[in-house]
């Protein structure tokens, strides 16, 4: 009788955790940043004003011969195989302008702590104007389903680019966030984990004066994190795509853009082959600003004064996501739409200390 009663208590408590309660067959949620990467490459492929300058590719032949082809279509794919594949077929892609699909920045600053404090809160606050280390006095979505029931230490956070520990507030939040050189600090590692903290610090990352580490340590501190915590909310930030473009290293840019893709097959593809994630598990890929047009040999500049800069881009895949594959002629969507969105398939309604974006009903089933 003993061993029946726990048996009810501990299915109880699995539904608990796993039902939804807007009746979404989502029970997690995976949200990836590919920092500054531009519409312009998300739908168009390798630009070809810029494929072709030397002054912003060192190897013309090799880049051409990866990613260039006359054919749009066959170009975009060669640059992001998942995305135009997978993705496609299976989900939601927003914010090609040339089909009259926009998705935009609210925020005026157009660069990362504005861009990312709009999609994390689902608002744009005037006084998040820098990229400085200040913590963010605003809720963001994270520490919100990190107070839900079910989710409790079931959220995480591990981004490349070390201000995200005063974007998402560790300060304020004590679920896991992971960034730029500092080691995982954890309870449980794994192996690899440990391996990773006994150099992390002492690497010398190329953007290393900006608090920058190389995405593959984000994705793999990601990656083990996801097969042995199994968090229901996790958020993985890139950032060398906004590293090279600054260095105006358009093939090197290129490049970052293609392995990010396969990183993110590869968390999809290990997804779908866990009961756990399998089926319940909503991914959205998206990024914290755009960036200008190729103009005189000067690329990869973002800001106020870039107007191109308000211009941005998202996926979607998962099974409450109807398969649209690329939006045409579809409704502007906004950044700052995206916190609730997530929030409502998991199956909660977003609260934060201002009033956030609404829900893309776009992405949604029902």
């Amino acid at each position: 009788m003993k061993k029946l009663i726990c048996l009810i208590l501990i299915i109880g408590c699995s539904n608990h955790e796993t039902n939804n309660r807007k009746g979404f067959d989502t029970r997690n949620v995976i949200l990836i940043t590919l920092d500054g990467v531009r519409w312009e490459e998300v739908f168009s492929g390798a630009d070809p004003n810029i494929i072709n300058n030397k002054k912003l590719v060192s190897d013309i032949v090799k880049t051409n011969e990866t990613y260039w082809d006359d054919n749009i279509d066959v170009r975009r794919k060669k640059l992001m195989p998942f995305v135009w594949s997978t993705i496609y077929h299976n989900g939601q892609i927003y914010g090609n302008k040339l089909k009259q699909s926009n998705m935009k920045l609210t925020n005026p600053y157009f660069f990362s702590y504005p861009g990312y404090n709009e999609l994390l809160t689902g608002f744009n606050d005037d006084s998040v104007n820098s990229n400085n280390k200040k913590y963010n006095p605003n809720t963001n979505v994270l520490e919100f389903m990190n107070n839900q029931d079910g989710f409790k230490n079931k959220v995480a956070a591990f981004a490349s680019w070390d201000v995200f520990d005063w974007i998402i507030n560790n300060e304020r939040n004590s679920f896991t966030i992971n960034s730029g050189a500092y080691p995982l600090n954890n309870s449980s590692l794994s192996v690899k984990q440990k391996w990773m903290n006994s150099f992390i610090a002492e690497l010398p990352y190329p953007g290393y004066e900006r608090g920058v580490r190389w995405d593959v340590f984000t994705y793999e501190y990601a990656f083990e994190y996801l097969k042995l915590n199994k968090p229901r909310l996790l958020y993985i930030a890139f950032d060398e795509t906004d590293e090279f473009a600054h260095d105006t290293k358009y093939d090197k840019y290129l490049y970052a853009i293609k392995r990010l893709d396969s990183y993110i097959e590869n968390l999809w593809l290990w997804i779908q082959s866990q009961d756990y994630y399998k089926n319940k598990t909503t991914m959205i890929i998206t990024t914290d600003h755009g960036r200008g047009k190729y103009l005189n040999d000067k690329w990869g500049s973002h800001g106020a004064s870039v107007s191109n800069a308000q211009n941005v881009w998202a996926a979607i895949i998962g099974p409450d996501t109807p398969s649209k594959g690329e939006m045409v002629d579809s409704k502007t969507i906004y950044t700052s739409q995206i916190a609730a969105t997530m929030a409502h398939l998991l199956g909660y309604d977003y609260k934060t200390n201002r009033k956030p974006g609404a829900i893309i009903k776009e992405m949604l089933s029902n």
